[in-house]
């Protein structure tokens, strides 16, 4: 009890963080630190629902617009990164209040990372170039030989996976379940209350969802994708444009996508997001739910947060 608090806010797309961090923000002396993946990138502002620029001066925001398109950034770093904001915010007397839907870095943060060995480039062309002549389900077989843990999570076809698994095997000799039966939580400089917004009925969250994909693109998503083209070196395998909506715009500028298509599979690819989201808080412990489809979900939220602070 003697750490500072401090406020976790997530849950799936469209469910209604944004909103409610910036009424906390009003209430409460907090300072906002962003846990998602695509707000780090710069230009990046309309696919990503980044706050425009009146608002960010109202509310300003930690740990957006940290890279350009053309970089990488990971869960590791963006523990490093919220962990120091976290420290600064709380010497400054205010509380840090994370918000943000992407899940992985929400679990880095609570439970830290599995000290796994660093990407290899030339074992993964080499396992690439397998996968290119025997198909992805061959190692996804040799991997059910040598790590039928791992193996089970993974469906055949889920290249990104398969292919971490494999380096690490052929790396270090030893599975990712060992490495992560091995991991230690570190604990954070702070009490967090953790607080998940699960809405009641899925059927308004497709609303929104459809109703948040068509305002981006009446805003100029396109467009913005045109200008990061001009601007930067991207192609269609970096973490920036495989982000949802601009891999779908990305594809249509491509010639794989018909322009008739884009709406529909923007809006698809945004659902199977947010239910992915969802499975993930469904794993979490320690979690206060909240609907935010409720009468007055702040009201649940201002409850939580008073009591937290006491």
């Amino acid at each position: 009890m003697s750490l500072p608090p401090a406020i976790l806010l997530t849950g799936p797309t469209a469910s209604g963080k944004t909103a409610l961090a910036f009424e906390l923000a009003t209430r409460f002396p907090c300072e906002i630190v962003s846990v998602d993946s695509a707000q780090v990138f710069r230009d990046m502002n309309v696919g990503t629902a980044k706050p425009d620029a009146a608002t960010l001066a109202r509310f300003p925001h930690r740990l957006i617009d940290l890279i350009t398109p053309e970089q990488r950034y990971s869960a590791a770093a963006f523990r490093s990164d919220a962990l120091r904001e976290i420290a600064a915010i709380t010497a400054a007397g205010r509380i840090p209040l994370l918000v943000g839907g992407t899940m992985l870095y929400v679990k880095a943060l609570r439970e830290g990372l599995a000290d796994l060995p660093q990407a290899d480039a030339a074992l993964r062309a080499a396992i690439d170039a397998e996968a290119a002549r025997h198909g992805w389900p061959a190692l996804h077989a040799e991997l059910a030989r040598l790590d039928p843990e791992t193996a089970a999570r993974l469906k055949p076809t889920d290249a990104q996976r398969i292919q971490r698994a494999v380096e690490v095997l052929r790396l270090t000799g030893r599975t990712l379940g060992s490495f992560f039966a091995a991991q230690q939580a570190q604990a954070l400089p702070c009490r967090l209350l953790a607080l998940a917004l699960v809405p009641g009925e899925r059927s308004v969250l497709h609303r929104r969802i459809e109703q948040r994909f068509d305002a981006m693109l009446n805003a100029g998503l396109v467009e913005e994708v045109l200008l990061l083209r001009e601007k930067y070196r991207l192609d269609g395998g970096l973490p920036s444009m495989r982000c949802v909506g601009y891999r779908q715009v990305w594809d249509m500028l491509e010639g794989n996508l018909p322009r008739a298509e884009l709406r529909d599979r923007g809006v698809f690819a945004t659902r199977q997001f947010a239910k992915r989201q969802l499975t993930w808080l469904k794993s979490m412990d320690d979690l206060r739910i909240v609907d935010p489809l409720a009468a007055d979900p702040m009201a649940a939220v201002r409850a939580a947060v008073a009591a937290h602070l006491e």
